[in-house]
């Protein structure tokens, strides 16, 4: 018996399981060399007996351990004919672990061997003599020579049987095909084709590249690392292999040795390695003599590749310092980037294998990156063929490939195309042609049917694959791919091996130390065991499964430096959740379909949150796959409409299968879509993938990756795309033979508008056969060819072909490039642009150019820039310019034109009447001729001009010329020069711009120059800037303002050498820092539209002495006025500006004189006053800080007005006052004198108001910021009397202190004084109440916030006394805001003098009196005082205080007050009971419960009220007996408001009552008082008998405008028409106003009709109203003749019924009023032609006005002299408007405000707006806010123009929103 099976305990067992292999000695070899992968058994196997072969096998099985053996038997039992009694006795023998042998046991042969050394240290070798070195060599090279011959046999052995293929039984085999290989990388180190060299462009992207030519003799050539780049499954693993046994087989000859290692081995290492480990201890040991094989190949190095698979897995970073020497221990990523820089192993071949990503540091710049794309068609059918060995097989298994389009577009992978075999291999034999497609439709599918096709038939596989899955699962959770026996069970493992699932190999831990490990055949397998697991589990629940459904977030080329290991997962978990792998998930997950459909659901769901959010181009790559495999429409519709409109892909690798996957999620999209390909490694074939994708709009592609192959395949899918307009390929390599095919494709698609080819190295045959293309392409309009090989002769023949071709527009080449427009148009339309950029032309290629152009019936643009032209050439272009009829520019820049040929140039062109601009830089080297567009296009915009020329002076400066510019900058010019340049531009016909600034003309080319001017014509702008010009020069342009006509502008600057000279239309645009003119003096007009334009000389940043102000003076002596002068000196002496001062005499034209930011001596503002009162030319005198001063002037044709004087911020004080007042004596007709932000203080004051009556001021004085404190608001009181022109004085010494004293013509009779914020103290009081004592002719005086007390104020009234007149006093303190009615009551009646009117607001804490001197006593009152003299308390003796004080008392006022029970008695008591109160105002207080009844009764006992206010209180449940007594007896009431009191049913029946007998009632306010149609119908009655009624005010108004919080209330149409029955009745009625009351054209009918016999009706307010055209037309025929008011806001009208209504409206001597605003008007705006004299506002806002009605309007604004304020904003007005507008506002004198808010004014408008301003008008603001200007010029027209605002808020000081 064998000793084995003594130990087994069972002699027969162990003879059957002998007998039962030695039939199948194949298959037990097969699991030997996958259990022990790491044991050499070829010595051993070559016994002859079969029987002691298989015992051997069998002991080296058993010796593995118990895993290792029960897996083994498990595969017996599962994959042999076993006989059922053996099957069962195996299994319950060894299959459970019972009865095996400890290691105590086991053999010798099972001990590990001793651990080697982990260096090895080359022992010293000594030279010794030649005979024994010699003899050392020949030893060295036999060692040497016996291991690379072990090399070989080891590599036989592991590779040299056919190649296994994952997903397959390790016993079928197949040939190899090799994969499609393509160079990544421009630095591709050798060529394809014989003879080419690094760099050139067959070497660049996108070759394709052979075996061969990696490893060929030209390889030497190139860099000797590589690294192939493919995704998983592209076959990267097994190619390596396949090098290995071609290495083997003596293939490779040209390298003695080979090495393969594996990372995901590496990466198990725990221990630094040496490379003599490396290569020695981990891979194959030499028998002998390491040291001297190590040498040999050290020193054959070339000879020696180095293959690492798998550099994506690479775990430890290598160190920064590079290892030192082959001696020095590291990570295997650190030896691995050693011999890739070669400090290890110095020259030899390394090739690396990864995964597209960021590659590590450590590879070297010039390695060279290979793709590897799998396969193509081709390659697949010649895979198919050798997979299927039959020749039925075969054939059968191709046509299913050649039908099914998706199965093979899945075989392009090699690991899917092995797997689809398989499947096909399984299914073939009951498979009907065709139905592949309904089995194998995804990845997914494919991979199931690979399971159930490698599963036993009969065996329970379903727990054995859940199982696989968790250890797959496993795995990629912790980043596991190789695990050990203990790691997978040994049922599983038997399984895995039996299915081919599972791979098995030597496992290197360390130098001498290996086991066997375990791995899937393929990651991707691994993959989807683990979706599997996930799906089928019921340990997985669906928050779990969700988690794993998510995307790659990396770009792939630029950010991940490693990959995980979930590539695959979601797609597998999407195809398990499609509906076809369902009944497969239930027999695996052995659950019904309802578990399984809950876990599907769980990933769809998932899918779809992903498919609703932004992605980036991988996770959309991605997505799409997942989508693609779950094969839901409604999932895939949702993906598609997702998707935005421009999906970019750049820099990361995309396959067919990628672009499949995308094209079947577009399918479902509705909208186009644009598609960027950008730095993407492409495979060839992908463009096929996008066939029928109708979606696509745009298609761009742009790799060098792409090249013929490529080209061809998207040719082919081009016609398939019904809506692509856009396609570009640029930066690629396409040859000849790739653009055949794209131009055969091009003609098939039908609607491209846009075609790039930039970039793609084209020569000359394939360029003209692009372009030959064209008129086949109705639709084009863009073709892009720039940077490929152009030619001159090709180039000519572009040109021909452009000229000749009617579809082309523009041409454009630019050395090497090209790049072309072409569009469908009429050829007597068609525009050609010709660019042809540094093409080296020449004047003979010129010569034929323009014989070319003249055949172009129009040329948009000429580009000859960067050629070879010279003098002469530009002359030839320049001479033919005008017969070419160029609409646009031509350009000649960087030609080589010179000095002596601007002349040539400059002749040439002077008679071509279309040129715009020429300009000429020869420092830069430009010289372009901008050309006029079409003549009535330039027609209009000159008409334009003129129009605004008409209108002002001044407009933007972005308005087009009209006459053409030439600018000779930056050419060198001199003085020598301008003979030549002038005489050529002297013929020119109309020349409008010269610019020669940036030369060097110095101050004799000026005077030249100056000279040359009237030869030249009427320019409209000279430039001189930057030539070097002294003060001599402007001397000499001074000048030329009497002898040249058209100059209007002189503007000089010396620091910025800034010289311009202006006329025409230009001279309007001054410039940014000079203020607009803010007198009418400087325009003289006869008229508007006929003004003598004026002449202004600009000088700043100049020193100017009195010499030179004395030349200047003369020069511009003889210069036609009006003249304005702006100096801006550095320094200006008085000796300088007496000599100024001194020569306006001589200048009687001069308008305007302004000196700014110049430094001025204290003497000036005495020198200026002293002109002031000598010259009476001088209008204003305006001087600023001692740094700005202007003087206006007045022509002696004008009449006398005011003058002013404006001396603010000069440092005045005390001592200057009487020197400055005698100097402005002299001056008779002084207006106003501003003296403000001065240091005069209260002395100061003082003395200024003692001249003050000397002084002949008529208008105003102000003295703000000048220190002033109390005293000098006492001065002033005490003042009063002596300066009995004074009509008013304001002083405020708070934070913003202002003093200003206004002044009439005569003696003013009353007087009015505001103090505030003058903080009086107690000690004030006294002389202040004797100043308003002795202050006879004041008559009213405002105290605001200045802190008086109750006492001092008290004390105040009581020593104020008057001999006579009234004097009303108001008080404005924040303690009367909480003092009460009482207490203020009881300061009234300390009061000197009588009180007559008494108004008391709480809230705007304020008291006002009017008392009247001197005091008299009333009869009646102290007959009534002496009836009640008994009572002696505290509130009876106030009564009587106040009936003494009181006794005239004609209007008592209480506004917002809280009234209690003793106020209101003192009320009844004491004041309204007065015989003389006539109006009693009780406003928006609150009265207290117990003061209600004794506040009835004082107002019953009022009999002579004819004033009656109750509106807005809070009288609770009492307010009809409130209403009662205060109605009671009430005959000679004239004025009842009753408005937003509570009127109930009761509180309206007490109205009605009262309403009978008041037949003096003039107006009736009841408005928000909650009344109903019922109530209005009972008014209505009552109102009869108040036949004086005047005014019927707002009877139920819906919105109040100034409070809109109140509640809306509806009377409607029958409201209305009750008012109506009544309106008739009402003779004296002047005032309604039923606004915002719900009434329609039924009740407003009814009202116009009644209101038409109101014939003293003066205000109508009916807006917020759908009145609608009846009701205006109605009112249109019979319109009141006295109407002042007419309020029609928001009422619906049309067009028609405003203009029916403004023709009604025509000639009303009365109105003042009208709004139309918020109704839809347009054109019909209402215009009139006889005029209202009266009207002083007009409405118009939101009334869609523009600027054609604008000028009707503006004209209407005419005829209405009284007009104050304009509103037109939120309309549609743009320049035109502004322009008409700014032509009528001087002549409206009394307007003071326009609003054009929110309209379409630019900045040319608003300069006109300004213009008209500056003519003289009142206007106090135009309101430009949110209309189209800028914000910069907003801000430097406000500065200009301080009326102009652009604030939301008024008289906000901010920029414009801006639109």
């Amino acid at each position: 018996m064998d000793p084995i099976s003594f130990r087994l305990g069972t002699k027969n067992q162990w003879g059957w399981l002998v007998s039962l292999l030695s039939n199948d000695p194949e298959w037990l070899s097969a699991k030997v060399k996958f259990f022990l992968p790491n044991i050499d058994l070829g010595s051993r196997n070559e016994d002859p007996d079969p029987t002691q072969r298989v015992l051997l096998q069998l002991r080296e099985l058993h010796t593995q351990g118990l895993a290792t053996w029960q897996a083994f038997i498990h595969c017996v039992c599962m994959e042999l004919e076993v006989p059922l009694e053996l099957e069962v006795q195996l299994l319950s023998t060894w299959g459970h672990g019972d009865g095996f042998p400890g290691p105590s046991e086991m053999g010798a042969e099972s001990q590990p061997e001793p651990l080697l050394h982990l260096g090895l240290k080359r022992p010293h070798q000594s030279c010794g003599s030649s005979p024994r070195r010699k003899q050392f060599r020949r030893q060295q090279l036999e060692l040497a020579k016996r291991y690379l011959q072990q090399l070989r046999t080891s590599a036989q052995q592991r590779y040299g049987g056919e190649l296994p293929g994952p997903g397959q039984p390790l016993t079928f085999h197949q040939a190899y095909v090799p994969p499609i290989l393509q160079w990544s990388r421009a630095t591709a180190p050798f060529s394809t084709q014989e003879g080419a060299v690094p760099g050139s462009p067959r070497a660049e992207d996108g070759a394709d590249v052979s075996l061969q030519d990696l490893f060929g003799p030209r390889a030497d050539k190139g860099p000797r690392v590589m690294v192939l780049l493919g995704k998983a499954g592209m076959g990267k693993t097994t190619l390596t292999r396949w090098l290995c046994q071609k290495w083997a087989n003596g293939q490779l000859d040209r390298f003695q040795a080979l090495f393969l290692f594996e990372f995901r081995q590496l990466n198990l290492l725990a221990e630094a390695l040496t490379l003599p480990q490396l290569l020695f201890d981990l891979y194959l040991r030499p028998e002998e003599g390491p040291d001297a094989v190590l040498q040999y190949l050290e020193r054959n190095a070339k000879g020696v590749l180095l293959i690492f698979d798998g550099l994506e897995e690479a775990l430890h970073p290598h160190p920064s310092g590079e290892t030192a020497g082959p001696e020095a221990p590291g990570p295997a990523l650190a030896l691995f980037s050693g011999l890739c820089r070669g400090t290890l192993l110095p020259g030899c071949r390394v090739m690396a294998t990864s995964r597209p990503g960021k590659l590590p540091d450590c590879l070297p710049t010039e390695a060279a990156t290979i793709h590897l794309w799998g396969f193509d068609g081709p390659r697949v059918e010649e895979y198919v063929g050798r997979f299927f060995s039959n020749q039925p097989a075969r054939e059968a298994a191709l046509a299913e490939l050649r039908a099914n389009r998706h199965l093979r577009s899945m075989c392009a992978a090699p690991a899917l195309c092995r797997i689809a075999c398989l499947c096909l291999r399984h299914l073939l034999p009951d498979l009907s042609p065709g139905q592949s497609a309904a089995l194998l439709p995804t990845v997914t599918q494919n991979y199931v049917q690979m399971v159930l096709a490698l599963s036993p038939r009969g065996y329970r596989a379903a727990e054995s694959l859940r199982g696989l899955g968790e250890v797959a699962l496993r795995g990629l959770e912790t980043g596991k791919v190789i695990f050990s026996a203990g790691d997978i069970p040994p049922a599983m493992m038997a399984f895995g091996a039996a299915l081919g699932l599972l791979t098995s190999f030597c496992v290197c831990t360390g130098p001498r130390q290996q086991e066997p490990g375990y791995a899937f055949t393929h990651l991707s397998l691994q993959e989807f065991l683990a979706a599997l697991h996930l799906m089928a589990s019921p340990e997985v629940d669906k928050d779990a499964l969700a988690r794993h459904v998510t995307l790659n977030s990396r770009w792939l080329l630029r950010t991940k430096a490693r990959l995980g290991l979930w590539d695959h997962l979601p797609i597998f978990l999407a195809g398990l959740a499609s509906s076809a792998c369902c009944p497969f998930l239930c027999h695996l997950a052995e659950r019904g379909e309802a578990w399984v459909g809950a876990k599907q659901a769980t990933v769809i769901q998932a899918l779809k949150k992903l498919a609703t959010r932004r992605l980036t181009g991988p996770k959309v790559v991605e997505l799409c796959r997942c989508v693609d495999e779950t094969r839901e429409p409604e999932l895939a519709s949702l993906m598609a409409q997702s998707l935005p409109c421009q999906l970019p892909f750049h820099n990361f690798p995309l396959t067919y299968a990628d672009l499949a996957a995308l094209t079947n999620v577009l399918g479902h999209r509705e909208a186009p879509i644009h598609l960027d390909f950008e730095g993407c490694p492409l495979e060839p074939r992908c463009p096929e993938a996008l066939a029928g994708c109708g979606r696509v709009e745009s298609l761009s592609f742009k790799s060098r990756k792409c090249g013929d192959a490529f080209a061809e395949a998207l040719s082919r899918s081009l016609p398939t795309m019904g809506s692509l307009k856009k396609l570009g390929l640029a930066g690629s390599k396409i040859t000849a033979r790739g653009i055949y095919h794209l131009v055969q494709a091009l003609p098939l698609c039908p609607h491209l508008e846009e075609v790039s080819f930039q970039d793609n190295q084209l020569k000359n045959q394939e360029l003209l056969s692009i372009v030959k293309v064209l008129p086949c392409l109705p639709t084009l309009r863009k073709l892009d060819l720039s940077h490929n090989n152009v030619s001159m002769a090709t180039l000519l023949g572009l040109t021909e072909v452009a000229v000749t071709c009617r579809t082309i527009r523009m041409l454009q080449v630019r050395s090497p490039a090209l790049r072309g427009n072409a569009g469908q148009k009429e050829a007597q339309s068609r525009s050609l642009a010709l660019r042809l950029q540094k093409c080296c032309l020449t004047i003979r290629d010129v010569e034929m150019l323009i014989a070319q152009l003249r055949e172009v019936p129009l040329l948009e643009e000429v580009d000859l820039s960067g050629n070879q032209l010279e003098d002469e050439g530009c002359r030839l272009v320049a001479e033919a310019a005008p017969q070419l009829r160029i609409a646009g520019k031509l350009d000649l820049s960087d030609n080589g034109l010179s000095v002596a040929g601007v002349p040539w140039v400059l002749r040439a062109v002077s008679t071509c009447r279309n040129l715009a601009d020429l300009h000429i830089s020869l420092m830069h080297k430009t010289v372009v001729l901008t050309f006029a567009p079409e003549l009535e296009e330039q027609e209009r915009t000159q008409e334009r001009a003129a129009f605004l020329d008409s209108l002002t002076l001044r407009v933007s400066s972005e308005l087009p010329p009209s006459s053409p510019r030439i600018r000779l900058t930056h050419c060198g010019l001199q003085a020598e020069h301008l003979e030549q340049l002038c005489k050529a531009l002297e013929g020119s016909c109309r020349l409008g711009h010269l610019d020669l600034s940036k030369n060097a003309l110095g101050d004799e080319g000026a005077a030249q120059l100056a000279q040359w001017l009237p030869a030249l014509g009427a320019l409209q702008s000279l430039n001189l800037s930057e030539n070097r010009l002294s003060l001599d020069a402007v001397f000499s342009l001074a000048q030329c303002f009497s002898a040249v006509p058209w100059v209007l502008q002189l503007d000089i600057s010396f620091e910025s050498q800034h010289v311009v000279l202006r006329g025409g239309r230009r001279a309007r645009c001054l410039p940014a820092r000079s203020p607009p003119p803010e007198s009418p003096a400087q325009a003289q007009s006869s008229g508007f539209g006929q003004r003598c334009v004026p002449r202004s000389f600009c000088l700043r940043e100049c020193r100017l002495e009195a010499l030179s102000l004395t030349h200047l003076c003369e020069a511009l002596e003889k210069c036609p006025g009006p003249l304005e002068v702006r100096l801006s000196c550095v320094v200006l002496s008085d000796q300088s500006l007496d000599t100024l001062l001194g020569h306006l005499p001589r200048l009687p034209q001069l308008s305007l004189l302004q000196l700014s930011q110049t430094p001025l001596s204290p003497r000036s503002p005495f020198l200026l006053a002293h002109l002031l009162g000598l010259c009476p030319r001088v209008e204003k005198v305006d001087l600023r800080s001692l740094h700005d001063a202007t003087l206006y002037f007045k022509s002696s044709e004008e009449q006398k007005g005011g003058r002013c004087g404006r001396f603010t911020g000069c440092g005045l004080s005390q001592m200057h006052v009487e020197p400055l007042c005698e100097l402005l004596r002299k001056c008779e007709d002084l207006s106003q004198l501003d003296l403000s932000a001065n240091q005069l203080g209260d002395d100061g004051l003082r003395c200024l108001l003692m001249c003050l009556p000397r002084l002949p001021i008529s208008g105003s004085l102000d003295l703000s910021g000048n220190s002033i404190s109390q005293e000098g608001a006492l001065c002033l009181m005490e003042t009063l009397p002596s300066c009995p022109r004074i009509r008013e004085a304001a002083v405020n010494l708070g934070a913003e202190q202002s003093f200003r004293i206004h002044f009439s013509r005569q003696e003013e009779a009353g007087k009015t004084l505001r103090l505030r914020e003058c903080s009086f103290r107690p000690e004030h009081v006294p002389r202040l109440a004797t100043g308003l004592s002795q202050a006879w002719h004041l008559t009213e005086l405002t105290l605001s916030r200045c802190c008086l007390g109750l006492q001092p104020l008290t004390l105040l009234l009581r020593l104020l006394r008057r001999p006579e007149g009234l004097l009303r006093l108001r008080v404005e303190e924040p303690w009367m805001g909480r003092a009460g009615v009482l207490t203020l009551l009881q300061v009234c009646a300390q009061a000197s003098g009588n009180v007559t009117e008494i108004s008391i607001s709480e809230s705007q804490q304020q008291l006002c009196l009017q008392l009247k001197f001197p005091r008299q006593e009333n009869p009646e009152a102290v007959a009534r005082r002496l009836a009640r003299c008994d009572l002696e308390t505290h509130h009876s003796l106030l009564a009587r205080q106040l009936m003494e004080t009181c006794t005239w008392l004609r209007q008592l006022s209480l506004s917002q007050v809280n009234l209690c029970h003793a106020s209101c008695q003192l009320l009844q008591s004491s004041l309204l009971p007065l015989a003389e109160l006539k109006t009693f105002r009780l406003a928006s207080s609150c009265v207290s419960s117990g003061g209600l009844a004794p506040l009835a009764s004082g107002l019953s006992r009022c009999r002579h009220l004819e004033e009656l206010d109750l509106s807005n209180n809070q009288l609770g449940e009492e307010a009809s007996t409130v209403l009662a007594g205060a109605l009671e007896g009430k005959s000679w009431l004239r004025r009842l408001d009753l408005s937003h009191f509570p009127l109930d049913d009761s509180t309206l029946a007490v109205l009605v009552q009262g309403l009978s007998h008041m037949t003096r009632l003039q107006s009736l306010c009841l408005s928000g008082d909650d009344i109903g149609d019922v109530g209005c119908s009972r008014l209505a009655k009552a109102l009869k008998a108040a036949t004086s009624l005047e005014e019927l005010g707002r009877m139920l108004p819906v919105l109040l405008f100034f409070s809109p919080s109140l509640s809306h209330n509806q009377i409607g149409d029958a409201g209305a028409q009750h008012l109506a029955a009544v309106l008739p009745g009402l003779p004296e009625l002047r005032r309604v106003d039923l606004s915002a009351n719900g009434i329609c054209p039924a009740g407003g009918v009814q009202l116009v009709e009644s209101l038409a016999l109101c014939k003293h009706l003066e205000e109508l307010m009916l807006g917020c109203n759908a009145l609608g055209d009846p009701t205006a037309l109605g009112l249109a025929r019979a319109l009141p003749p006295h109407l002042r008011v007419l309020h029609l806001r928001s009422s619906r009208l049309s067009p028609e019924a405003a203009l029916s209504l403004g023709r009604a409206l025509d000639g009303c001597p009365h109105l003042e009023e009208i709004s139309l605003a918020e109704n839809t008007l347009a054109r019909q705006v209402p215009h009139f032609h006889q005029g209202l004299p009266r009207l002083r506002q007009i409405d118009l806002v939101s009334c869609e006005i523009d600027d054609q009605a604008a000028k009707l309007l503006a004209a209407s604004f005419m005829l209405c002299p009284a007009l104050e304020e304009i509103l037109l904003s939120w309309n549609l007005l743009g320049d035109e408007a502004a322009a008409e507008l700014a032509q009528v506002l001087p002549r409206m004198q009394r307007l003071k405000s326009v609003d054009l808010e929110k309209n379409r004014i630019t900045a040319d408008g608003a300069w006109l707006l300004a213009e008209g301003l500056a003519r003289g008008s009142g206007i106090q603001v135009i309101r430009l806010w949110n209309n189209h200007i800028p914000p910069d010029a907003a801000q430097r027209l406000q500065s200009q123009e301080p009326r102009l605002d652009f604030a939301f808020f008024p008289n906000e000081r901010q920029a414009p929103r801006g639109t």
